[in-house]
């Protein structure tokens, strides 16, 4: 049943470096890592204390799979650049809880489930004594591996969930968040927790409160938005300046540790959103209703609030439990008109504009600050009731995005401040820095950076990025950007620029936010999708009443947990994308579209078209006019026999060549322009 493919290449296959270990010196050494599968068996380990990943052949894994935790030995000597060091594992130290998606094939008394992964090229034997009898034949399930016995032909596991029928689209929808151990449906103890929370704001809940239910309040949120984590207020003061409140739902109040939703919510860590469906942190009874601050209604909030001058000046703020009751539920388009409009007789109407004239400031001065700006399109996927994707558009953001988003980062940043600095408030002094939960940006890899520079100098551009100061750096970048603007170069120098940037993570030690150009950061505005912003609620509460600083250790073992999980929802949002495009573009095998190179790999030139952006890739070894080398330095490809080059970002045209929605993968064909016969002379 095993059915090993042709290698298209791992997505770790192409990450040299010219930071090489020293091979010799670590021949020999064992290291523990996390296995990453390809295609044909083979293993690339990641080890924390390498630079580089380890490659193990096929035949030295050990029946080691993807995610598992192994032992493994260095073996390769000496290095050439572009390859990686080899190793061989040693023992399988932990194997993954990670479940594999595949399909259930049963034979008489056997059973397996048959993969179609690029990251599973065996099919896994199930024991058929413990097989649900509603597990048919061609239903997609998730099972885990739990050994692989020496001699066996197959690894062995067990069904740990029925997915549904093949090819319907919540079928497929939950494949993809089981393949990332994400859930999609709360256990019935969480949400009869949640269901038992009180919905009644009495007297003794608002004692301590600060009362805004009858300040002119509002939130601004996508047209289909359900939960409403975030509202503005707005007073003019008689000094001439203006009270801004950023009021955030108390998810807190409700939601106490080490009780059943907490500790959902805890190891969720975050909402999960797939092309077609949200799969919220918190119940609906929280998400969608006592903690959504839908207008009309009193809800309770945690805030803080602003004193700003009509320049944009702070002059005072403070954080603390408040209730509000919103007057106005706008969307984006509706606010963007107010804005494009520039005038209106309402009181709200003056109020988003004034907003939107003190963003407008707070935007420009970050930017100026050194924030680094990025202006890659967003493509959203629209699906029809069943899910079916009918269109792709670009998402484009305006100026009330632009305005809600600068409130909230103002908020991040102040309380991030507050708690670092041991600020006053109310003219109280504060007491010790204590442990905190920020929202950290590392500065970007030079060496990166450095080949950003190379590949601008290719266009006449000057740009060096050898400079220590980090903000020298974010300002030379920004103006590099900013000329190349407009200009076909622009797209790949912005790619490489983004391949430059670090991770943002969560961290109880704070290092600044690179990327917003803020010294102090972190998520204080959505606890109802994001658990560190729960993390922040309590934290502020404990020390806005005078407590001791929390465990340090505690925390920083949270914020790790709570970065992996972000970056595992990212991947599975990004798997639904994919899946949904791959379908969109299923009906159109043979079709001819304009595009550019979006990336160059030693196995493929990937192409985005145009206008919908749909990423395929162009396997080197179709291109049927030469035999193309991969320069990885200078971002490009090269005949060996005509000398042709394409580099990245260059315009193409292509063909649709085929689809594979198992394994979201999208072929083109490179529509070559004819070539012409050489003179002599230029043969010579």
């Amino acid at each position: 049943m095993s059915r090993n493919s042709g290698k298209r290449g791992s997505g770790r296959g192409n990450a040299g470096s010219s930071r090489r270990e020293n091979s010799k010196r670590i021949k020999g050494k064992e290291y523990e890592g996390i296995a990453q599968m390809s295609r044909d068996g083979s293993l690339f380990v990641k080890v924390e204390e390498l630079q580089d990943d380890i490659y193990v052949r096929a035949q030295k894994t050990r029946g080691a799979l993807n995610g598992d935790l192994v032992r493994i030995v260095v073996k390769a000597g000496k290095v050439k650049a572009g390859q990686h060091l080899e190793g061989e594992v040693q023992e399988i130290l932990e194997r993954s809880k990670k479940p594999f998606v595949g399909v259930l094939h049963r034979m008489g008394a056997k059973a397996w489930v048959l993969m179609q992964s690029k990251s599973m090229p065996y099919d896994i034997e199930l024991d058929t004594a413990v097989l649900a009898s509603e597990a048919q034949s061609g239903y997609k399930v998730a099972a885990v591996v739990d050994d692989w016995p020496r001699g066996s032909e197959y690894p062995r596991g067990h069904v740990v969930d029925i997915l549904g029928e093949m090819g319907k689209n919540d079928t497929e929808m939950h494949a993809i968040l089981a393949e990332y151990g994400l859930p999609y449906r709360f256990e019935k103890e969480v949400e009869n927790a949640a269901d038992a929370i009180s919905d009644v704001i009495s007297d003794t809940q608002m004692h301590g409160r600060k009362d805004f239910r009858k300040v002119l309040t509002f939130t601004i949120d996508p047209a289909d938005a359900k939960d409403f984590d975030d509202a503005l207020s707005f007073v003019r003061l008689k000094n001439g300046n203006y009270e801004v409140g950023v009021h955030i739902a108390d998810v807190s109040w409700y939601v106490k540790p080490g009780d059943p939703v907490d500790r959902e919510a805890q190891e969720r860590g975050t909402s999960v959103y797939l092309v077609d469906r949200t799969v919220p942190m918190l119940p609906e009874k929280l998400c969608n209703k006592l903690c959504s601050l839908r207008p009309g209604e009193d809800k309770l909030t945690f805030s803080a609030v602003f004193e700003i001058t009509p320049k944009g000046k702070v002059e005072s703020f403070w954080i603390g439990r408040t209730a509000i009751n919103s007057d106005y539920r706008f969307d984006y388009d509706t606010a963007q008109k107010i804005i494009e409009d520039g005038k209106g007789k309402r009181d709200i109407d003056d109020a988003i504009l004034t907003l939107w004239g003190l963003a407008k400031g707070f935007r420009d001065k970050r930017f100026k600050a050194g924030a680094i700006s990025f202006e890659r399109p967003e493509m959203k996927v629209e699906c029809d009731a069943e899910g079916r994707p009918i269109a792709v558009h670009q998402h484009i953001s305006k100026e009330a995005n632009w305005l809600i988003e600068e409130f909230m980062l103002l908020a991040n940043r102040s309380v991030a401040e507050w708690v670092a600095t041991c600020g006053k408030m109310d003219g109280k002094e504060r007491k010790g820095a204590k442990t905190f939960v920020y929202r950290v940006h590392d500065t970007p890899n030079m060496e990166k950076l450095g080949s950003l520079g190379k590949f601008a100098g290719h266009f006449g551009y000057k740009a060096k990025f050898d400079d220590a100061d980090g903000r020298k750096v974010a300002h030379k970048l920004n103006d590099l950007l900013n000329e190349a603007k407009d200009k076909p170069e622009f797209m790949p120098m912005e790619m490489i620029a983004l391949r430059s940037m670090a991770k943002a993570s969560y961290s109880t030690d704070n290092i600044g936010h690179y990327g917003l150009a803020f010294k102090f950061y972190t998520h204080f505005t959505s606890p109802i999708r994001r658990y560190p912003d729960l993390m922040v609620h309590r934290l502020l509460s404990k020390y806005l009443a005078n407590g001791e600083s929390a465990d340090k250790g505690y925390f920083e073992g949270q914020c790790v947990h709570a970065s992996e999980r972000e970056v595992i929802a990212a991947n599975a949002e990004r798997d639904s994308i994919k899946y949904k495009l791959v379908e969109f573009m299923q009906d159109k095998i043979d079709q001819e579209f304009d595009g550019h190179i979006s990336s160059l790999t030693e196995w493929g030139m990937y192409v985005e078209i145009e206008p919908t952006k749909i990423e395929g890739m162009v396997p080197l070894r179709s291109i049927r006019s030469d035999f193309y080398d991969f320069d990885e330095a200078r971002y490009l490809i090269r005949g060996k026999r005509t000398r042709n080059i394409y580099r990245l970002g260059d315009p193409v045209r292509v063909r649709v060549k085929a689809t594979n929605l198992e394994q979201r993968l999208l072929d083109y064909e490179l529509i070559e322009a004819p070539q012409k016969p050489c003179s002599k002379k230029s043969r010579r």
